[in-house]
């Protein structure tokens, strides 16, 4: 049945594409994916397959029985997008001014969709039962899948298999790991109160600016001189805001930025050095400060079963010439969520399209689209895997 299966989402590539790129041109930012949710509830009104609206937000999940006794696996993709201008040149950019799909979550959902439809038409033969998953605000913490588990949808599921299109990741090669797979995604604010003046009289001031950058400076010993080398941690500043004229001193700096990791002990680390740091270069130029730190996404943990299942399985897509088991990546993933609550797994599918060098969150960010049924095609032969 698996190569009917197989040949029946080639069928349906075209309409795949149309899906994804339709998606495209009509992004929504996390928290917001109001049409891009109703459009996924139509495509199951449309097939005859139950679903549920508004599970945990914005998000969607439909279920598919089968006439066969088995297990229930939840199959995921999100669908929301990001904050950022479109520029590439191509008949799908984003009509949509300042909104893109940089991460590939359009093609998550074209996928999950067009599989969908294929399993409808095989479900008196299906063992079990397929939720099919799409999770609203991946982008931007606290996340959408957070409060789906907490609203219980998730509960009576064996397990959750998801992936993410990599589009640094050439096409026919799938990675992912047999314990921790992504890093744990936190944010910090640090605004730092001195006292401003005239640029020419600086000792008559506690420039923040000065202080503010001092501060940066000794963030980075914090990886290089206070952690064990062996051990994995991220700690950027990206935002630094101070100052509105050459010639006045500022008397305050905001620091935005963000701290990965792989350990929650490291966590609790870098935030104890950072609150020191702070704290000590403030005292010694006479200024105050607030720390504000939110803990993000919890490192993305596979489940070694479900992880190795994923890599046996996928030697049966024809099109995976390259298996990997890969080092973490410290990029954050609120699937972490999923597996902590249900055995799963998360790998990357990958997407690289030639000619098209750029990066997720860039405003040039594009796919091979040949990728999106490599991508069910491995998600379904997860689901049958998990089912003996």
């Amino acid at each position: 049945m698996l190569k009917n299966i197989h040949k029946s989402i080639d069928s349906l590539y075209p309409e795949m594409v149309e899906i994804r790129r339709y998606l495209h041109q009509y992004p929504e930012v996390s928290f917001k994916e109001y049409k891009t949710a109703k459009y996924i509830a139509d495509f199951y009104e449309t097939l005859g397959i139950p679903y549920k609206t508004k599970v945990g937000g914005n998000g969607v999940i439909a279920t598919l029985t089968g006439g066969k006794p088995g297990k229930t696996v939840a199959l995921r993709a999100d669908f929301d997008a990001l904050p950022i201008q479109d520029e590439k040149k191509v008949p799908y950019k984003s009509k949509v001014d300042g909104v893109m799909h940089a991460c590939g979550h359009d093609g998550h959902t074209a996928t999950l969709l067009t599989l969908a439809k294929v399993m409808k038409e095989y479900q008196e033969e299906l063992p079990g039962t397929i939720e099919f998953l799409h999770q609203h605000a991946e982008e931007y913490s606290p996340g959408g899948a957070k409060p789906i588990v907490e609203s219980g949808a998730i509960d009576h599921v064996d397990a959750v298999f998801g992936t993410h299109l990599w589009a640094t990741t050439p096409v026919g090669v799938l990675q992912t790991s047999k314990n921790v797979f992504m890093a744990g995604a936190d944010r910090f604010e640090i605004t730092i109160q001195g006292q401003g003046g005239h640029g020419a009289y600086p000792h008559e001031t506690k420039d923040a600016i000065v202080i503010g950058s001092e501060v940066i400076s000794q963030l980075q010993h914090i990886v290089s001189r206070r952690l064990d080398p062996l051990e994995t941690a991220v700690v950027t500043v990206g935002m630094f805001e101070a100052g509105n004229s050459f010639n006045i001193i500022a008397d305050k700096a905001k620091l935005t930025g963000t701290v990965r990791y792989l350990n929650p002990d490291i966590q609790e680390k870098v935030i104890m050095e950072m609150e020191r740091i702070i704290k000590g270069i403030c005292i010694s130029n006479d200024a105050s400060y607030t720390f504000n730190y939110t803990k993000g996404y919890p490192p993305l943990v596979n489940h070694e079963k479900e992880a190795e299942l994923v890599l046996e399985a996928s030697k049966n897509v024809k099109e995976i010439h390259k298996h990997e088991e890969v080092i973490p990546v410290m990029g954050g993933e609120d699937f972490a969520y999923y597996t902590l609550k249900k055995p799963g797994a998360y790998f990357f599918t990958g997407a690289e399209k030639e000619g098209n060098p750029y990066p997720h969150h860039h405003p040039m960010f594009d796919i091979d689209e040949r990728a999106l049924p490599i991508a069910a095609k491995t998600l379904i032969e997860a689901y049958f895997a998990y089912q003996d």
